[in-house]
């Protein structure tokens, strides 16, 4: 069974979920490297910046956004750790900070995830549910 799930950094609250990583590329604004006290900063699986300056810049162009970010997913390995963690059928949590819990790069990284499992969609949970 794969549990991954996605929440925005700014929502969360102690304690921490184990197997939590932080994958944006800057910290959260305003959040406390003592407040993610246990999260891992995957800064490297995160959207490169010019990417997310140019997602940012125009959210319509969202489908530009998956392709171009699961390129650059498959020409890393930064996201390998996570993969790992999934198929001893450990639980992850996604952290970001996007506002939008449907365009955001841990929605693309948990199906880039998923994929690498060959699980199409399962069990996959946003936070508040």
């Amino acid at each position: 069974m794969v549990n991954i799930h996605l929440a925005r950094v700014y929502e969360i609250s102690p304690p921490i979920a184990e197997n939590s990583f932080l994958i944006d590329r800057l910290w959260p604004r305003g959040v406390t490297k003592a407040r993610l006290s246990g999260v891992i900063w995957l800064k490297e699986v995160a959207p490169s910046t010019e990417l997310r300056q140019r997602f940012h810049a125009d959210p319509t162009r969202w489908d530009d956004f998956c392709r171009d970010y699961l390129t650059e997913l498959k020409h890393g390995q930064s996201w390998m750790p996570l993969l790992q963690l999934l198929q001893q059928n450990k639980s992850i949590t996604l952290l970001f900070g996007s506002k939008d819990m449907e365009h955001n790069q841990g929605v693309v990284l948990r199906d880039f995830l998923l994929q690498q499992l060959n699980v199409p969609g399962e069990n996959v949970h946003h936070s508040g549910e």
